[in-house]
């Protein structure tokens, strides 16, 4: 049994096959997920796992060179927004922001779509993965 870590076996194992370029949605309970692409359903009950915990679980097992996020954010969840902008700057990570229908279209290119309990609006990014060398 792994002893640190993303403790999730889907979830860790999707994590360990990510390639340069490659990306990750985590999502709010309420983001489709796309037919053919990988469900990681996380979400107990509303706000149950948070996105925030999860999300810090993914960063500290890869490493990633850009995040897209719902350009909706900056006004329906600015407290969401402005902690990307924070952790994108502290780990030199683009931002895309794209319009919401955009990001869900793009979540059809993921290897998986980790669905949280989250129930705050557009709490949904989109992880390209970088090479960590």
């Amino acid at each position: 049994m792994k002893k640190i870590g993303c403790l999730n076996s889907e979830l860790s194992y999707v994590i360990a096959k990510l390639g340069h370029f490659d990306t990750l949605t985590v999502g709010d309970c309420g983001l489709p997920v796309p037919d053919g692409v990988q469900r990681i359903d996380l979400a107990v009950t509303y706000n149950v796992p948070p996105f925030w915990d999860v999300f810090d679980v993914i960063d500290a097992e890869a490493k990633f060179q850009k995040v897209t996020i719902a350009e909706e954010s900056k006004n329906m969840n600015p407290e969401f927004y402005s902690r990307i902008y924070v952790w994108a700057k502290k780990n030199g990570i683009e931002v895309v922001e794209v319009p919401h229908n955009r990001f869900k279209e793009l979540t059809a290119f993921s290897r998986a779509v980790v669905r949280t309990g989250e129930c705050r609006p557009y709490c949904n990014v989109i992880l390209e993965s970088n090479v960590s060398f």
